[in-house]
Formats: C-alpha cells, sequence, structure tokens
C-alpha cells in the first residue's frame, strides 16, 4: 500500500516514532519484535536524534556503553528486563560478563564514527562528552581484535550471523551448512514469525543453528576466545572488518584529539594491520570483497551491500574499487532503488526476505558516506534518493523491496524515522559527504 504523503508530514511522523520507541534514555528498534536496546541500532538513531535533541542522542549512546561486558564486549542487545514478545531472551543467553543483562555476541561497532561526528560537528561540551565514553570505545575495539581475531587468521571475524547484523544473508551458507544443530537442543517457540511475515523472515533450519551456537556459548560460560576458536560457527566478514576499520580510523582522531597518544599508537597499530589484510576477502573470481570461512578458506559467491563498505573504511586499491563501482552499476540496473542487501543476479536472491535482497537504510547510508569521500558523488546522492523514495512510497519500515520499494518487516522502524531526518529528508541540511578533518566520520 502507498504510504499516503498527503496525510502525513515524514518529518513529523519520524519524529513521532523516535519519541514513541523512546524507552527513558535508549530507544527500541520498533515495539514488540524489538523491545529492547540494540547496539548498531542505537548509533543510527542516536545521529537521527540529534537533529533535535543533542542531549538525548548522547543519552542514547552512554545508555548503549552501559551494557558493557567486562571484557570488553559492547553486547548486540540490552535486556535491562523480560520480555514474552521477543525469543531468545535473557533466560536463553544466561550472560555473566555485566553489569546488565544481555547478549553473549556483539553487533557491528558504529558507535565511535558516530561518537567522532557528534564531536566534530556539535559545539561546546561535545568532546568532553565523547572523552566521558573514550575508554570504553577502546575497550571495545581492542575486544574485537583481540577476542574475534581467531587463531592463525589475520583479521577480525564473526561467531554468529546475528552479530554481523546481517543474520540471513546468503554470505553464511557455507559456514551455516559446515555446522549441525545440537542434537540437545532445547524445544523453544520463535516469537520473530508472529509479528512480521515468516516468509520474509529466516528458515527454521537457520534458527535451529542460531540457537545452537547461542546454547554453545552459554556452555563454554561465555569464554569468547573459545567460542571464537571452537565455537560451531567461524567466518570472515568484510561488513565488520570495514566498519571496525572506518571506527579505528575515528577512534584514532578522538585519541588525538583528547591527547591519548599511547591510545593512538595502539590504534594505529590495528589501522595498519587492517590495511595490510584487506585481500583476504578479496575473491578473484567475483572481483569483490566477499565473506569468507575461516576453517576451510571458503569464499561466498555473492556480491553483498557489505561488499560495497569499502570505500567507507578508506581501502585505496583503485583496481579493487574500480571491480566494486562495476558490481553496483550492474546490481543498480537490475533494481530500482538503492543497493540491494544480496546479489540480484543469484538465484539465492529474495527481494523481501531480510538480508538474502532488501535495501537497508543503514548499510546504504554507510556505502554513500564512502562513495562521496571517494568522488563518486552521483552514486552517493543516488543512493540518498533512492531511500527518499521508498519512505515516501512505502513509509517507515526495517527494510525496502529494492525493484518494487515496498515496505519489509518491521513498521514504524526507529533507524528508518532516523536517518529519514538526519539524511533523506528534503529538509535535512546533512551534506551526504563531510569535509571534516582526519577520520571523516558519519554523515
Amino acid at each position: 500500500m502507498s504510504h499516503n504523503l498527503e496525510a502525513h508530514n515524514l518529518d513529523e511522523e519520524a519524529l513521532a516514532i523516535l519519541k514513541k520507541n523512546d524507552r527513558g534514555g535508549f530507544t527500541i528498534p520498533t515495539a514488540r519484535l524489538y523491545p529492547f536496546q540494540w547496539n548498531w541500532d542505537s548509533a543510527f538513531i542516536a545521529i537521527g536524534l540529534a537533529t533535535f535533541d543533542q542531549d538525548r542522542a548522547w543519552r542514547e549512546l552512554e545508555l548503549l556503553v552501559e551494557g558493557q561486558a567486562r571484557d570488553g564486549m559492547i553486547p548486540h542487545i540490552i535486556f535491562r528486563k523480560d520480555d514474552s514478545d521477543y525469543f531468545p531472551g535473557p533466560s536463553v543467553w544466561q550472560t555473566n560478563g555485566g553489569g546488565l543483562s544481555a547478549s553473549g555476541i556483539s553487533q557491528p561497532p558504529v558507535l565511535a564514527s558516530v561518537v567522532a561526528k557528534f564531536a566534530q560537528e556539535q559545539g561546546e561540551g561535545s568532546l568532553d562528552r565523547a572523552a566521558a565514553l573514550f575508554d570504553a570505545m577502546l575497550a571495545w575495539h581492542r575486544w574485537w581484535h583481540r577476542d574475534r581475531t581467531p587463531d592463525g587468521c589475520p583479521v577480525v571475524c564473526t561467531v554468529h550471523p546475528w552479530e554481523t547484523g546481517r543474520d540471513n544473508c546468503p554470505d553464511w551458507n557455507i559456514g551455516m551448512n559446515n555446522m549441525a544443530i545440537d542434537p540437545q537442543l532445547e524445544a523453544y517457540q520463535r516469537k520473530d514469525i508472529e509479528h512480521a511475515d515468516p516468509s520474509q523472515r529466516p528458515s527454521h533450519e537457520q534458527y535451529d543453528k542460531y540457537i545452537t551456537i547461542v546454547k554453545f556459548g552459554r556452555d563454554h560460560g561465555w569464554d569468547q576466545k573459545v567460542l571464537t576458536n571452537d565455537g560451531p560457527f567461524l567466518m570472515a566478514d568484510p561488513g565488520i572488518f570495514f566498519i571496525l576499520l572506518r571506527a579505528d580510523r575515528d577512534l584514532l582522531w578522538l585519541a588525538r584529539k583528547l591527547g591519548k597518544d599511547v591510545a593512538a599508537a595502539e590504534i594505529e597499530g590495528w589501522i595498519a594491520d587492517a590495511e595490510a589484510n584487506a585481500d583476504y576477502f578479496w575473491n578473484a573470481d567475483v572481483g569483490a570483497y566477499c565473506a569468507r570461512d575461516v576453517r576451510t578458506g571458503e569464499f561466498s559467491e555473492g556480491f553483498s551491500n557489505a561488499s560495497a563498505l569499502c570505500f567507507y573504511a578508506g581501502i585505496k586499491d583503485q583496481t579493487r574499487l574500480a571491480s566494486t563501482i562495476a558490481h553496483m552499476k550492474r546490481i543498480a540496473a537490475k533494481t530500482r532503488f538503492g543497493q540491494s542487501s544480496w546479489d540480484p543476479d543469484l538465484a539465492s536472491f529474495e527481494s523481501q526476505r531480510y538480508w538474502c535482497g532488501p535495501l537497508w537504510c543503514q548499510m546504504n547510508y554507510m556505502i554513500a558516506a564512502g562513495l562521496a569521500e571517494h568522488g563518486e558523488t552521483d552514486m552517493a546522492d543516488k543512493m540518498r534518493d533512492d531511500l527518499r523514495s521508498v519512505i515516501e512510497l512505502s513509509g517507515f519500515y526495517e527494510c525496502f523491496d529494492p525493484v518494487d520499494g515496498s515496505g519489509c518487516i518491521g513498521t514504524d522502524f526507529s533507524w528508518t524515522a532516523a536517518l529519514w531526518l538526519a539524511w533523506a529528508s528534503p529538509s535535512s541540511v546533512a551534506p551526504t559527504a563531510s569535509g571534516q578533518e582526519a577520520a571523516n566520520g558519519l554523515n
């Protein structure tokens, strides 16, 4: 159904969604389907909040950091309380690593890029608030480089498709096919398919494997090194790798701004290692940066929206960047809106099934920032215009069909509302690219 523009001012509607989803200092992605605080959701939500309430935007990030575990990990979900509308909740995860009940895995580390953005764009006091979060962000990045870098592997990896934020992307089929469902897996009842169209959600077999990984982590006391090296699933994700590389650059800018020389040296080492090992993801057969099974060395066969984050990460290999641009133009010719989450030329493409094809606003936002910084402003502007178009057409959904623009999965979705306000709305004054110093932050 087409969104009725005459009845709704989209700026006002976006603002109302963020206020409706506010739970007292943190924002849920959407009611019922995702009733807690999600890690990277809060980072993007804060960007939208900052368009009308900078203090509230900082509070969003500060409450996210409250969920940090003792080992430095900031979990992908912070529960604070249970909610029968969601599975798996705190009784399933049973983590003991921090002060708040949370999941036992993380999510793409966007936080430092958002904090750097605020410190660069906002006035007096913003650097002080950034400074108050610095040590937590440094510990989280250190956790990625220490606990999610497997023995014998040169890059950060992931132990769970949920940790990537791209839950059921076909990228993970290799690793999922190589793992077995735990025969002692307890019976459970999914809640996601009660709140969203099951045809747009992961399959039951996939969910059994997701919960098998959770059970392994729980059975091993959430020892993150054990989960990484010995767990059921281990893949290198270009999405996490590129987002972390960008976040390391932004954290380095903050370290230098704050005079933290020791931390800056450590971060410089992480960046140098990542730049030296980015080729680990290069799939010469596809001509793109692709996910890879660490244990077999096998590459994913497809170009995903994570492949397109190489610009955002500051990759400098012009030949490979040109190949990436060629893929993006090929895909744009097959879809009407934005960068699809999966390659439409592959049989595994499904335009409305979660991460098997839909357009995702937060991914396109990061991709566009990277493209603009690389000088590909026309492509960047089109991605922004496409997000504007699908929201005008369908409203504030979790994601969108890149072929017909229809909304998919969750409704009244917070990060979609936030990025409308900060980026896609005609009334937004945010540039696609920044002219800021050193790090470039999220824009």
